[in-house]
């Protein structure tokens, strides 16, 4: 397969600047079993769940559209699928996603590479569902999935644990959310239509909530996907230790990403009770939150106070540090196990919601296991810039991977420092 060349970067131009036209403006072995679906409620899962992780429970046939007008639309075939996958604690759970195949022909060597693509944070009502939003033109990361098939790879999208499907979203939840994006990648490949194959070369990629996917899902290659061909990942701003994510979105613009992910734990773990911890105001703040995608997030919910809402009038990121808090928050560190392939991280160190040292802490620790990181430094401010900085150099080193290159590895100047 020839390197993209004059394509990739002409793909990467085309996708950021349709980002900069609509998305910020939005934002301000099994084999397939299921046949195609039309049912009415998609999102509504087949009791009880049966199979593996990463068959398919049913598909059909959906639409993407990279703008709210639905005038730009890529030349592929889009699938929207249901699939089994694993949940925090291992048990089954049913998630959907996205599957997009370009119409033309793969022309590089082998079989047409599949992206199994982690979205950054959407929120967690069930309408923040990307794969609800990409059929209406309102994902952000709409042309950042449609420069990837512009290069020729299928992109599949998992929508994670809880969004569209019955129960709450588990937001920066590391297995979950690393389940899904691996099962994701196994249910494309299994959808007879889209003409994938068992061997098809996969990587992973995510920016933000997606980094930390991305990243998570890295770790556990070998152990949760070994039927994978899984050749790298890309991980971007990654939110690795919530311990210090947390501090910092407390009266921040993005605060209610704080409400998120208390209501993720609160999910996910039987211990936890943010009920006994938070006041009228917070109960009925937090039952909103339930309900929110992003972008209603950073307007209705900017520079929130979480003192305000809880009985004590202690920060609710201060419970983190406290028993039953303290041990769902370390169960979502990433860093502590080595990645299964080579990984690469960007993040600026003018992050303003994702902290930087964090997230190099997360390669530094990779590299003291023995991992393949290549880290970059950014310095391009906020939080949003980072993303639109990294996304061509991710997508080049993804391409690179998939060629046969040899992966950069700079934990010796990571750990010399």
């Amino acid at each position: 397969m020839r390197p993209p060349g004059r394509r990739l970067l002409s793909s990467l131009v085309t996708a950021v600047t349709a980002l900069l036209v609509t998305g910020l403006t939005v934002a301000a072995g099994h084999p397939a079993q299921a046949e195609p679906t039309a049912a009415d409620d998609f999102y509504t899962p087949p009791s009880p769940l049966t199979g593996e992780p990463g068959d398919v429970l049913k598909y059909e046939e959906s639409t993407f559209y990279i703008d709210p007008l639905k005038l730009i639309k890529p030349n592929a075939d889009v699938y929207r699928l249901m699939y089994r996958s694993s949940d925090t604690h291992g048990e089954a759970n049913a998630v959907t996603g996205t599957l997009l195949v370009p119409n033309r022909e793969w022309r590089g060597e082998g079989a047409r590479p599949l992206v199994s693509y982690a979205p950054g944070t959407q929120g967690v009502g069930d309408d923040c569902a990307p794969s609800k939003k990409f059929s209406l033109g309102l994902d952000y990361e709409g042309p950042f999935v449609s420069g990837l098939l512009a290069l020729g790879y299928a992109v599949v999208v998992t929508d994670y644990e809880g969004l569209g499907t019955p129960g709450v979203h588990t937001y920066v939840n590391r297995a979950a959310e690393a389940h899904a994006v691996l099962d994701a990648a196994k249910a494309a490949q299994r959808i007879p239509e889209a003409g994938l194959s068992a061997d098809s070369p996969v990587v992973l990629a995510g920016y933000s909530q997606g980094g930390g996917a991305s990243a998570a899902a890295a770790e556990l290659v070998d152990e949760y996907a070994p039927e994978l061909d899984v050749k790298a990942a890309y991980a971007g701003a990654p939110p690795a230790n919530l311990a210090e994510v947390a501090p910092v979105l407390d009266g921040h613009y993005a605060a209610g990403f704080l409400g998120f992910s208390l209501l993720s734990l609160d999910a996910a773990y039987d211990e936890i009770n943010l009920d006994e911890v938070v006041n009228d105001e917070g109960r009925r703040l937090l039952g909103e939150i339930a309900d929110a995608c992003t972008e209603d997030a950073i307007l209705k919910y900017a520079f929130m106070k979480t003192s305000k809402l809880t009985k004590d009038g202690r920060a609710l990121q201060e419970y983190l540090d406290e028993e039953p808090y303290a041990s769902a928050v370390a169960e979502q560190r990433i860093g502590l196990r080595a990645p299964d392939v080579p990984v690469f991280v960007l993040h600026s160190r003018l992050d303003d919601i994702v902290p930087y040292g964090q997230g190099r802490q997360m390669a530094v620790d990779w590299c003291e296991r023995g991992g393949t990181v290549q880290f970059t430094t950014s310095y391009v401010p906020s939080h949003i810039g980072g993303m639109l900085r990294a996304y061509p150099e991710a997508v080049a080193w993804l391409s690179s991977m998939l060629n046969g290159g040899q992966p950069k590895n700079n934990c010796s100047s990571l750990l010399g420092s």
